[in-house]
């Protein structure tokens, strides 16, 4: 069994719901077990700002690997792009709307940089088609800079530090605070297991 970490997010129609479906999509997946969930998350649009507040998120995965790490992450990332198009998810600009992302960012303890397959490329390649070529890395390769991705990953380990990196996830956070502001990530729901919904924080 290996931890990894994915994260959601959407801006486009009840975003908040779409996550919390999308949760349970990724529970289902075979060999994998849902372990944990990060808050849910308000967070300002980067790249471009013209467009509604996301909804971002992160869940923690037991998921079972065959043969080697890289095959894991492979079949893992697959079954992420399915998930995406099942929701909906479209072609569209980069940093543009969303109706679902789901983005694989740690996998245990493997740094990897390989090919993707066919079946989960990005959707944006005609749009963009430098992504058509793009390997999959793993950590993440903008989870560093990214405080939609970093403060929700800080709820569920804050003490992780990913292979190559050099600090810990809540140092990388706070570093971003610093940078962007708190009103850039602000956590406005809390998951109940239980339920399997999005509980308001009061006031949110």
């Amino acid at each position: 069994m290996v931890r990894g970490y994915v994260g959601l997010g959407a801006n486009l129609g009840d975003a908040g719901a779409t996550l919390a479906a999308a949760i349970h999509a990724l529970a289902a997946l075979r060999g994998v077990r849902l372990a944990a969930v990060s808050r849910l998350y308000a967070t300002s649009p980067v790249g471009v700002v013209d467009q509604p507040e996301f909804r971002n998120a992160v869940v923690a995965l037991d998921i079972r690997i065959g043969a080697d790490a890289a095959s894991g992450a492979r079949e893992l990332l697959v079954a992420l792009k399915s998930i995406e198009r099942a929701f909906g998810r479209r072609q569209r600009r980069r940093w543009g709307p969303r109706e679902l992302d789901l983005d694989l960012l740690v996998f245990g303890r493997a740094r990897l940089a390989i090919d993707r397959p066919a079946d989960a490329r990005s959707l944006d390649v005609e749009l963009d088609p430098a992504k058509a070529g793009r390997l999959l890395e793993v950590p993440h390769r903008d989870a560093y800079e990214r405080l939609f991705v970093l403060a929700p990953l800080a709820d569920l380990a804050p003490g992780l530090i990913p292979p190559g990196w050099h600090e810990t996830v809540a140092t990388a956070r706070r570093r971003r605070v610093e940078a962007e502001g708190e009103a850039s990530a602000r956590p406005v729901a809390r998951w109940d297991a239980a339920g399997g919904r999005w509980i308001p924080i009061g006031g949110a």
